[in-house]
């Protein structure tokens, strides 16, 4: 193990040791600066905290950084990863099973299969929501859901909190979470469903900071339009899409299809455990 810490180049690398999977997570500290200086900038013009990105840190307060995040999700009762080994730059994980985003492309032809994983994302985010915590970056990759549907939290580099209010830090988790149910959804009334199972177990006050977010980025969107005819791209067409359900589910909450009421989410199936 400690030949490939050395050796290795990935920032995530799996490594077999035996018949035990693990881990290895490398922090260079300097990753996306142009990216987020251009955040910041804009950020500042529209006076909008949701945009702000979280400090850049060197590694050591990187790492730091992401232990307190799992340390403080562990004692509210959610499930993470266990840190095999620290050093100055990397930290060494178990792997905890095969993510929500493998299970999602394995159940591509089994839409309530499929959507019922976002749907549990949702849902879980939700209750981190509840606890008063925040994720910072959730995506399908950083879920992982076990075969007896024990639900796992992955990857906490983003500290949102750090540069935003808390009702912020949780809007802004679920608008990055719609990025991917606005456009990875396979049945139409997904999107509602994966609302009303957030909203029904998030704070009044992450609810509201959502509504006023929305209707702050509602006007970004005809530019938006723009971009994407002159030059198409995934980030930019994710936005849209999330932008766009979002205003439609809150304009209706009672709609069945574009805001109803959470459905239980399909279970994982029973598959190894890969990355």
């Amino acid at each position: 193990m400690l030949a490939a810490l050395v050796a290795g180049r990935s920032r995530v690398e799996r490594l077999e040791l035996g018949e035990r999977t693990v881990w290895i997570k490398r922090y260079a500290g300097r990753e996306g600066m142009m990216r987020m200086r251009a955040q910041s900038v804009l950020a500042s013009l529209l006076r909008e905290p949701i945009l702000r990105p979280s400090p850049v840190l060197p590694p050591e307060q990187m790492i730091e950084r992401e232990l307190r995040k799992m340390a403080a999700l562990s004692a509210a009762g959610f499930r993470t990863a266990k840190v095999l080994y620290r050093g100055p730059r990397a930290l060494v994980l178990e792997n905890l099973g095969r993510t929500l985003g493998g299970d999602m492309s394995d159940a591509k032809g089994e839409p309530a299969v499929h959507d019922g994983l976002l749907l549990r994302a949702a849902t879980e985010i939700g209750r981190l929501h509840r606890a008063g915590l925040c994720h910072g970056r959730p995506h399908p990759r950083d879920f992982v859901i076990d075969a007896d549907s024990s639900f796992g939290f992955l990857d906490f580099e983003e500290d949102p909190q750090a540069v935003m209010p808390l009702a912020s830090a949780q809007a802004r988790d679920i608008l990055l979470l719609f990025l991917q149910i606005a456009t990875r959804s396979l049945l139409p009334q997904t999107p509602g469903e994966a609302y009303a199972a957030w909203a029904s177990r998030a704070t009044p006050a992450a609810v509201a900071e959502l509504s006023r977010i929305v209707a702050r980025l509602t006007p970004l969107l005809t530019a938006m339009r723009a971009v994407q005819r002159v030059k198409p791209g995934q980030d930019v067409a994710r936005f849209i899409a999330a932008v766009e359900t979002l205003q439609r589910l809150a304009d209706s909450p009672s709609d069945p299809v574009s805001g109803g009421g959470a459905s239980q989410a399909a279970p994982s199936p029973n598959k190894a455990k890969t990355p």
